[in-house]
């Protein structure tokens, strides 16, 4: 269950909770994202499952997530005999910033809008002295 935006602002929050509030990422999702900046290297996802300890499959969906808010990215490595793999890498964090503050931006701009139609809608129907109109 997601919390409200007071319940949020109420908690000490540190910045990792952004990948939570702002795109809804489980606790898995941040184990992978720590475990991949804190290596030099980017990890295949069979390395990424032996670092947090879970099953590939469960490993991978984590990493889908991850791709899927930017926080992550991929490259293909190919093997000299031919086929390939992947690995991955965290995006650069002034990129990752950037989107979130897009992110924020949009939703700020959504919540005034919302509190405009409230206002609106509310004001039309209560005069001033609080009786119905």
């Amino acid at each position: 269950m997601s919390a409200s935006m007071a319940e949020y602002l109420k908690q000490d929050m540190e910045c990792e909770g952004l990948l939570e509030c702002i795109h809804g990422l489980k606790e898995l999702d941040k184990e992978v994202f720590r475990t991949l900046t804190q290596t030099d290297e980017p990890l295949t996802i069979d390395e990424i499952a032996d670092a947090v300890d879970r099953e590939r499959s469960t490993a991978y969906r984590a990493v889908q997530r991850l791709l899927q808010s930017g926080f992550i990215q991929k490259e293909q490595v190919n093997y000299e005999q031919g086929g390939y793999y992947h690995v991955y890498h965290p995006t650069d964090p002034e990129q990752v910033a950037d989107e979130m503050q897009r992110t924020l931006n949009d939703w700020y701009a959504k919540m005034g809008q919302l509190i405009s139609e409230f206002r609106q809608k509310y004001d039309s129907e209560i005069t001033i002295d609080g009786e119905h109109s």
